[in-house]
């Protein structure tokens, strides 16, 4: 007998919206008819997603009670984790209660925000054991970037060329593609300028994209237009302690021969354990080390 035939994708737009950066966008987006009741779950957790990445940690865990289902409990642990160091070790804990339940543990969206929180604490094979199973292209996706941090190129490939075989067209087998390329450097950069700049050209111009196109062009040595581009990023409202934007706006300034303290103090107030503050701080501890030894 034939297959039924797939019903329409109520929530492409919204997860698009997600994909590239456009979380204000998808969040209006999303009050949408006729949706499953798995269709609404996942309606839910992309919109508190959206909530999570423009900092509103509060009004998630605030929303999202304890009968909610296991995706949005999962959610509601991520916004835990990123509010703040006092709550990484509690957020954790859950989580792992979670993923050790037979009954939810292999849930999707678990998964991920597992794959998301142990790439955060750097703890790349634990962020593996929950991710690599893969199971949608949101996963995939999640497993190119952690072997990208690995420094493992060649298992990021493979995990692509899987991507491209499911949906090549897919935003995020493109997103995928482009920072393989930016990993992989050379020749591949100009190729992940092109998939950044066709996702401007297509769709709501983001912060994401500026600093896609922007790390892009700092590889390329182009660090005149990588600065208008980040500015740009920075003078979205939303955007505006970003923590990627600043971060590439500081390692620009220094390719400039600008100062770059105005956006480093940004950064340390906004996001004190983002790394570039951590690297900053043991450059300068090194440096008055090296000083007293002389003095």
């Amino acid at each position: 007998m034939a297959a039924l035939a797939a019903g329409p994708d109520h929530l492409f737009n919204l997860r698009n919206n997600f994909y590239l950066g456009a979380y204000q966008a998808a969040i209006n987006s999303s009050d949408l008819p006729n949706l499953s009741p798995d269709e609404a779950v996942e309606r839910d957790c992309l919109v508190f997603r959206s909530y999570i990445a423009l900092g509103s940690y509060q009004l998630v865990i605030n929303e999202i009670d304890s009968s909610a289902a296991t995706p949005l409990q999962a959610v509601k642990l991520l916004a835990l984790y990123l509010s703040g160091p006092d709550y990484k070790e509690s957020a954790i804990s859950n989580l792992k209660e979670l993923l050790a339940d037979p009954a939810i543990g292999n849930n999707p969206i678990l998964r991920m925000v597992a794959g998301t929180v142990f790439m955060h604490e750097q703890d790349y094979n634990e962020a593996l054991k929950y991710t690599h199973a893969g199971g949608n292209l949101e996963l995939d996706a999640l497993n190119v970037q952690i072997f990208i941090k690995m420094h493992r190129a060649e298992f990021a490939e493979r995990k692509l060329k899987e991507m491209q075989k499911i949906d090549e067209d897919h935003t995020l087998t493109q997103l995928a593609t482009a920072w393989q390329n930016l990993a992989v450097g050379g020749s591949k950069i100009q190729e992940a300028y092109l998939i950044f700049q066709d996702f401007s050209e297509k769709s709501q111009v983001t912060t994401l994209i500026l600093n896609g196109k922007a790390v892009c062009c700092i590889h390329m040595g182009n660090f005149d237009e990588a600065e208008t581009l980040l500015l740009e990023a920075l003078n979205k409202a939303s955007d505006a302690k970003d923590p990627e934007t600043l971060a590439n706006l500081v390692v620009c300034c220094l390719h400039l021969g600008k100062s770059p303290s105005r956006f480093l103090s940004q950064l340390r107030l906004a996001h004190p354990e983002h790394v570039l503050v951590k690297r900053a701080a043991a450059a300068e501890e090194s440096f008055d080390r090296a000083v007293q030894s002389v003095a």
